[in-house]
């Protein structure tokens, strides 16, 4: 039975061990020195990271985290390690969940030592980000093709593709949604993604003639752009609007959470408010689907400074809607996408 077991790596992007300047700085330090995050060459990345982020950011960002800190410590961390145990419910004993950060604590190295301690052969990684970016997926998966591939016995590795457009995470999202909506009464739904730099996006264009060269690129499927993050967003809002009955009028998508000075995906959230406000919405509500857990960047920057932001413009209200952190739909979603990915003897019959 030991040998028989399938190990699952979830992974999510990481977080500092407390609301402190220092540790921040430790966690930023990690998180942009990877080249897929920053990239540019290694000697401008150390000039931009030591002479300009890390001798102011990491204050600004620990004062935000100590708005949203917990009992159980990061909103991120607590709500990942729910998810993963309600996962290893779910999936039952023929399975070692493990939860591993691609920076910062549980790390990944960790989360793998685990689960090799326990004896499984197969292992099935779970990125848990639903649209695809180098930033994010890529960056995960290098490391854990990295740190598997120095082991003397390697396992067999599958991975669950994002899920960006997936019945299983839109269901999920519906079902938490609805309820949020009918409750907050907006007149208008915003979709707010994370942003990335606009070079990435064209990076992921290896034709280099489709992404960001009109205002509709996103608005299609086509060779060209299945790599795209905001294409994928967009693909994202649609369904969930259209599952929730949402007109395209009513619908907003922005990208948030910027770094500097290069352009990065728009409309950017931030300034977007104020327009909406200035246009006569007073009620609104904002989805943030490029998260499965709430954290910093919805609890903090949407939850409490957009909903400021909003009000001081002349908005009535703003409402977050939770992310899905480990509500039960998206517990069954996962497992069934889990087991999708990794078919298992009799797997069909215990799903049943």
């Amino acid at each position: 039975m030991r040998d028989e077991r399938q190990g699952l790596l979830l992974v999510n992007l990481g977080t500092p061990e407390a609301p402190e300047t220092g540790a921040v700085r430790r966690y930023l330090r990690e998180f942009l020195s990877d080249s897929r995050v920053l990239d540019i060459p290694a000697p401008a990345r150390w000039a931009l990271l030591e002479l300009f982020i890390l001798p102011t950011r990491p204050a600004r960002s620990a004062a935000a985290y100590r708005k949203v800190w917990t009992d159980e410590g990061s909103p991120l961390l607590a709500n990942s390690r729910r998810l993963a145990a309600r996962l290893q419910e779910g999936l039952g004993r023929e399975w070692a969940v493990e939860l591993g950060m691609r920076y910062g604590k549980p790390s990944l190295e960790s989360a793998l030592a685990k689960l090799s301690s326990t004896g499984v052969r197969t292992l099935t990684v779970l990125p848990l980000y639903p649209q695809y970016a180098s930033s994010s997926t890529g960056s995960t998966l290098e490391r854990v093709y990295e740190l598997t591939g120095k082991a003397w016995n390697v396992p067999a590795l599958r991975v669950v593709p994002p899920f960006f457009d997936h019945p299983a995470f839109l269901d999920a999202w519906t079902e938490v949604a609805r309820p949020a909506l009918a409750a907050a009464r907006p007149d208008h739904v915003l979709f707010s993604f994370h942003g990335l730099p606009e070079r990435h996006v064209l990076k992921s264009d290896t034709s280099g003639r489709h992404c960001l060269k009109s205002a509709g690129c996103c608005d299609v499927s086509v060779p060209e752009n299945r790599w795209c993050y905001r294409a994928q967003c967009f693909r994202t809002a649609r369904a969930l609007a259209g599952r929730l009955g949402l007109p395209a009028e009513q619908t907003t998508v922005a990208f948030q959470s910027r770094l500097g000075r290069t352009p990065w995906l728009k409309p950017y959230t931030d300034l977007l408010l104020p327009e909406l406000a200035a246009k006569g919405v007073r009620r609104l509500a904002v989805l943030c689907p490029a998260f499965v857990a709430d954290c910093l960047e919805t609890l903090e920057e949407i939850g409490i400074r957009a909903r400021a932001d909003f009000l001081r413009a002349g908005g009535e209200a703003l409402t977050l809607v939770p992310s899905l952190n480990a509500h039960p739909a998206w517990v069954r979603g996962l497992v069934r996408m889990v087991r999708d990915a990794t078919p298992l003897p009799g797997a069909d019959e215990a799903a049943a």
